[in-house]
């Protein structure tokens, strides 16, 4: 799922729970992924919460789904969400499930689209409950979609968006030598894209732009705990990226 791909989508967004700030990003995000057939928003569109919205349904071609409150403190628009869901994996009409919410509510709904076959992608802010997270093959906190002018930046803000990422720990350290350890043939060595694909079945909201890099080699580089190497395919133009643990720190990060 790191390239683009032609399998189908439906994007089905939490229109109570998500700031509609990022949505020209979370839609780009989303096309890397697959092709987006189906997009709806649900929400109370009678509440003044969701009028920002409102102008940008047009513009990505997302379907507004109304869906009242009949209760107070009961949330419809996820009971009408996971209706649909289930409506359109009996349809056969999708390869896939985007979910966007921060709400844990949706956690059984992955796991039964997942169970189903399908490749569910959730994408919801760093607040998002754990199990919800981790019932999905890939979870992309929607902060870093985010992206600012350079020329509207100030130094404050730079530095405040630095700030802002997070610290490669020994958590991370050791998942990335667990996943090379377990992949890698005689010599320590396993090939970087077999690695990135466990690392994000091992922990699917492990993304390297929550650490400031755009990609996992320079994220992997960085630490300095990994040899890197690139070698001919004679397949194709493109160099294949090798990656072990250095020799002089065999033992895996505790």
């Amino acid at each position: 799922m790191s390239q683009a791909t032609n399998i189908k989508l439906a994007v089905l967004i939490d229109g109570d729970n998500i700031p509609s700030a990022y949505v020209e990003e979370m839609m780009e995000e989303i096309t890397k992924y697959g092709n987006p057939t189906i997009k709806r928003i649900y929400g109370d569109w009678t509440k003044p919460n969701l009028s920002k919205w409102k102008n940008m349904l047009l513009e990505h071609a997302i379907t507004p789904i109304q869906q009242y409150a009949y209760t107070t403190g009961k949330n419809a628009t996820d009971s009408a969400m996971i209706i649909d869901a289930m409506d359109i994996l009996y349809s056969k009409k999708v390869d896939g499930f985007c979910i966007v919410s921060s709400d844990s509510d949706f956690t059984r709904l992955a796991t039964r689209l997942r169970e189903a076959g399908m490749q569910v992608i959730g994408i919801g802010e760093k607040k998002t409950p754990n199990p919800f997270i981790v019932a999905c093959d890939k979870f992309i906190y929607i902060e870093i979609l985010k992206r600012k002018s350079k020329e509207k930046e100030t130094e404050d803000e730079k530095d405040t968006e630095k700030e802002s990422f997070e610290k490669i720990t020994n958590k991370e350290l050791k998942l990335i030598a667990d996943s090379i350890h377990d992949l890698s043939d005689d010599d320590g060595w396993a090939f970087l894209g077999d690695v990135g694909g466990l690392i994000q079945k091992k922990r699917p909201n492990f993304d390297p732009r929550n650490y400031g890099f755009q990609k996992l080699t320079p994220l992997i580089k960085s630490t300095g705990k990994f040899d890197i190497e690139q070698r001919d395919n004679h397949k194709v133009k493109y160099k294949l990226i090798y990656v072990r643990i250095k020799k002089k720190g065999q033992q895996l990060p505790s």
